[in-house]
């Protein structure tokens, strides 16, 4: 008798994150700053959990929306990891012979070793790219866009914080600023461009759990150019994030 397997899965109702923060019909499924700060703890939790909870560490590298799926309280869940590595939790950088992961949330360093190892920092720079998504509830690049020099999206609103403007996103009284304001000081810590200069998952579950009153705006991640052994150049951050994928690997 032949035996019949299946694979069972927990029904998601609510879909992606994709579909809440930049599809095209986002501003009407709006979750709110309390639960847009639940969703990315969640995620947040769930990251470190790989990082730090299982016997070997889990690098997931495609940490995207369109990877976060919701039950029906909006509970997050990490999916697809198709792209996911196994490492030791010893090791501080893993070898690659091939990126991984898709354009507009990889780390620079999984592009070219010029900007550092690879490690589970690479999976926070995915995450924070991720929250300043939901941040602006707008895709992080914009392929469609004709005009090459229009600003880069997380280099806007570091520049709003700099100048302590408001972020102007469904924004209605104190307590939204200030859960938008600390969810974007997160995210600009997590894609700095030195892996060195992000936070852990652990640290940045510990940044999402407070109030924000404390942290501290992270350095300009937009200030720096490529380093001058690549062959890049120097250039604008924002032109360099749409160069990335044109740079070698150098072992």
């Amino acid at each position: 008798m032949d035996l019949l397997r299946a694979l069972v899965y927990e029904y998601l109702p609510n879909d992606s994150l994709q579909k809440f923060i930049s599809s095209a019909d986002s501003r009407n499924h709006f979750l709110g700053w309390e639960r847009l700060n639940r969703v990315a703890l969640g995620i947040a939790k769930g990251i470190e959990y790989l990082h730090q909870g299982c016997d070997q560490r889990i690098l997931h590298f495609d940490i995207k929306p369109q990877n976060i799926l919701l039950d029906n309280e909006f509970n997050p869940k990490i999916a697809d990891f198709g792209m996911a590595k196994l490492c030791s939790k010893d090791k501080s950088a893993i070898s690659m012979t091939t990126a991984r992961g898709t354009v507009g949330y990889i780390a620079p360093e999984v592009l070219s070793r010029n900007f550092g190892n690879v490690s589970y920092k690479s999976d926070v720079y995915s995450f924070g790219m991720l929250v300043l998504e939901m941040v602006g509830g707008r895709k992080n690049v914009d392929d469609t866009a004709e005009n090459g020099d229009q600003i880069y999206f997380p280099e806007w609103i570091y520049n709003l914080l700099e100048k302590e403007e408001d972020l102007r996103f469904h924004i209605d009284g104190e307590e939204d600023a200030k859960i938008a304001k600390k969810l974007a000081i997160v995210g600009l810590w997590c894609i700095q461009w030195n892996p060195a200069e992000r936070p852990s998952m652990k640290t940045v579950v510990q940044m999402l759990e407070g109030e924000g009153e404390n942290l501290t705006k992270p350095p300009d991640p937009f200030s720096s150019s490529v380093p001058k052994r690549t062959s890049a150049g120097r250039m604008p951050a924002r032109r360099l994030h749409q160069e990335l994928a044109a740079i070698s690997e150098i072992e």
